[in-house]
């Protein structure tokens, strides 16, 4: 029988580092957003993860080329997209911290979500 190793606070925040990633992704993308809004939505996805457990630090940026290139002419607004989105959290738990990053990978064409840092 193979022995299971022990949890270590490495992996507990890296684990807590990309569900708040995740968490971030799927519960703004889709959020309606126009040039005049941007700066408050920004502002709400910091303030709303910031008050998770084991976040130390969070930035939001949302790229206003993309927006702007997206925005609807009749309306004025558009949907925020996770290519928009760029994302950085350090994270502890206990001993261990960790720097994530989520943004816009351009040969991926993708908003990969990866670790800078571990520390």
């Amino acid at each position: 029988m193979q022995q299971n190793s022990p949890i270590t606070d490495r992996d507990n925040v890296l684990f807590e580092a990309g569900i708040k990633l995740g968490a971030l992704y799927h519960q703004f993308t889709g959020s309606p957003v126009n040039m005049r809004t941007v700066d408050s939505l920004e502002k709400a996805i910091q303030e709303s993860i910031s008050v998770q457990p084991c976040v130390e630090r969070i930035s939001v940026s949302i790229n206003r080329d993309m927006l702007s290139s997206k925005l609807n002419s009749e309306y004025g607004y558009c949907e925020l997209e996770g290519r928009m989105l760029d994302v950085r959290i350090s994270a502890r738990f206990n001993s261990a911290n960790a720097d994530v990053v989520m943004c816009f990978d351009t040969d991926l064409d993708y908003p990969l979500m990866k670790i800078e840092k571990i520390y």
